[in-house]
């Protein structure tokens, strides 16, 4: 068939099946040919529905979003869903121990000559403590094993890595009494 365009002969098939047709395409040719022109060489490419439904999105251009105007210049990364930890088992078999108990806390009194003296001269026991124990911990376990009040309890940690404490008795209590219960003297 031919047909005059712009005073130039031109022969062209009569008809193009569909699958000529490019499904997914970002351009707006086909072939290096417009889109809009296709439908002038080709009338019965109208009639196929599909063609026509593709050619309309590619002249358009496909955007299911309008583009994003950033008005920073630095980009946050979007809050995404986080859901809430839902094990199906726990992590731990059995649950943790405390391990200073008051009885694991103190350790055993000192024998020293100079832990004698502080006896007898300023009311003090001195114990060796576990090294994880702070002053209130050591306290407490004085107060619950030998049954006494302390006015104070002082630290220190030795070269060879031991916890020392010095526990100062309450004017109510005698600390020679105490080390005689306890077995220190």
């Amino acid at each position: 068939m031919r047909v005059k365009r712009d005073g130039v002969e031109e022969k062209r098939p009569t008809s193009l099946p569909c699958r000529h047709i490019p499904r997914r395409r970002a351009s707006n040719s086909y072939g290096g040919i417009p889109l809009i022109f296709l439908f002038d060489f080709y009338p019965d490419l109208e009639n196929c529905s599909k063609a026509q439904a593709v050619a309309k999105k590619l002249t358009k251009g496909i955007s299911k979003k309008g583009t994003r105007i950033h008005t920073k210049v630095h980009f946050y990364r979007p809050k995404t869903l986080s859901l809430e930890r839902n094990p199906k088992y726990s992590s731990k078999s059995v649950p943790k121990k405390n391990t200073l108990d008051k009885h694991s806390i103190i350790k055993y009194p000192l024998t020293t000559e100079s832990s004698m003296k502080l006896i007898e001269d300023s009311n003090t026991l001195v114990f060796i403590v576990d090294i994880k124990a702070n002053k209130r911990q050591i306290k407490a376990a004085v107060k619950e094993l030998y049954n006494i009040e302390c006015e104070k309890v002082n630290t220190l940690i030795t070269p060879r890595g031991l916890k020392k404490s010095y526990v100062r008795l309450s004017k109510d209590f005698d600390a020679l009494d105490v080390a005689n219960k306890v077995g220190v003297i």
